[in-house]
């Protein structure tokens, strides 16, 4: 039969946010590794902020946050802030009440200076990382590299000669006027954007379109495809192999350790420079002229690095579409880079959430 409206409107009803959130639901695995990491940058924190004076909103609260807007592909801090009042998940995962308020988006803008100045991001993501240290989940001795493009947010029409002020928008075409750059030869050594000086013209190869972009470099262990490393810088070009060997630097080991990469990094400088760091490159190599020769190349090692070093394009796959990196939000290479270790940090909690699945349940398929 027909069901019927019933407008009956209760007017007492004892919920909280953990009775709303499903127990099976994916995020309370995710939760409990996110506080954890909190508590190590406890005193950190407590460094942040004056001894007295006005609370503000806790830090714990917009670490968590960018973790959500990275999670649940949210556009904007301010639609964050929106979707808070009334996302029951949302204000479980940062212990708010029901009726309790919430806060505003400018609170992001008037902390991210703080939270810069302090590292807390990347104090953040090498806690994630330590996490899964301690649980045995990374590869000590076998890693991949690459880098990817990112667009910036800056439109190709705030690029103009460098030392000359921006040319005046047309009359009477509105806000965003019709601009026609046929014919026009722009590089980063003579133009520059208005918009965003630190983002620089890069393309992705011959016949694509040149626009204004960051990139992004990541180390991956080659065990289960967690990121230990992320640096975001300019995209000059040249920008690959010397981010690599900083990341490569940071990794601490005494054993001998191998590094996957692509043509790209089949130069002699950086394969150079492995070996100085006493590190096996396992780069591709390319058809002529290639750095490396068959005393590297055959051994198993490096047919398993170069076929592991592909899942490297399922973190740039999951940055892009889910984490918000198809097109940056913010100006500049800090603030980027900022956005850069929450998203990597919240790509890990959710792989290191699967992995714990599958070695706690009993006939579960191993996590991908």
């Amino acid at each position: 039969m027909r069901g019927t409206t019933d407008e009956q409107i209760e007017s007492l009803i004892a919920l909280t946010p953990d009775d709303l959130v499903p127990q099976g639901h994916p995020i309370r695995r995710i939760k409990p590794l996110a506080e954890r990491v909190l508590q190590e940058l406890s005193p950190t924190f407590a460094r942040m902020y004056a001894k007295g004076g006005r609370p503000s909103v806790p830090p714990e609260h917009l670490l968590k946050a960018s973790l959500l807007i990275a999670l649940y592909s949210v556009r904007s801090e301010r639609q964050f802030c929106e979707r808070l009042a009334y996302d029951m998940l949302f204000r479980w995962f940062l212990d708010l009440n029901i009726r309790g308020g919430s806060f505003d988006q400018s609170t992001f803008a008037k902390n991210r200076a703080r939270l810069l100045e302090h590292e807390v991001t990347g104090q953040f993501f090498e806690a994630v990382v330590g996490e899964a240290r301690r649980q045995h989940l990374l590869a000590e001795e076998h890693f991949s590299v690459d880098g990817t493009l990112l667009e910036a947010w800056a439109s190709m029409k705030s690029v103009h000669p460098r030392g000359e002020d921006a040319p005046p928008p047309a009359a009477g075409v509105g806000r965003n006027p019709w601009r026609d750059f046929k014919g026009q030869r722009r590089s980063n050594a003579t133009h520059v954007s208005t918009t965003d000086p630190e983002a620089l013209l890069a393309r992705k190869g011959d016949g694509q379109p040149a626009k204004l972009s960051f990139a992004g470099h990541v180390l991956m262990e080659n065990r289960n495809g967690l990121v230990v490393d992320v640096v975001l810088s300019q995209a000059t070009g040249t920008a690959e192999p010397a981010a690599a060997l900083e990341m490569l630097e940071r990794v601490s080991t005494a054993r001998r350790i191998t590094v996957g990469a692509d043509k790209g990094y089949d130069t002699r400088g950086f394969v150079g420079a492995c070996r100085l760091l006493g590190i096996t490159p396992h780069v591709a190599m390319k058809r002529r002229h290639s750095a490396l020769d068959r005393r590297t190349s055959r051994h198993a090692s490096y047919e398993a690095s170069q076929r592991v070093r592909k899942r490297i394009e399922e973190v740039f796959g999951w940055l892009k579409t889910v984490g918000g990196g198809r097109k940056l939000r913010y100006r500049g290479v800090a603030r980027n880079r900022s956005w850069a270790q929450m998203a990597l940090a919240a790509y890990n909690l959710v792989r290191i959430a699967k992995l714990t699945l599958a070695a706690t349940t009993p006939g579960a398929a191993p996590a991908r």
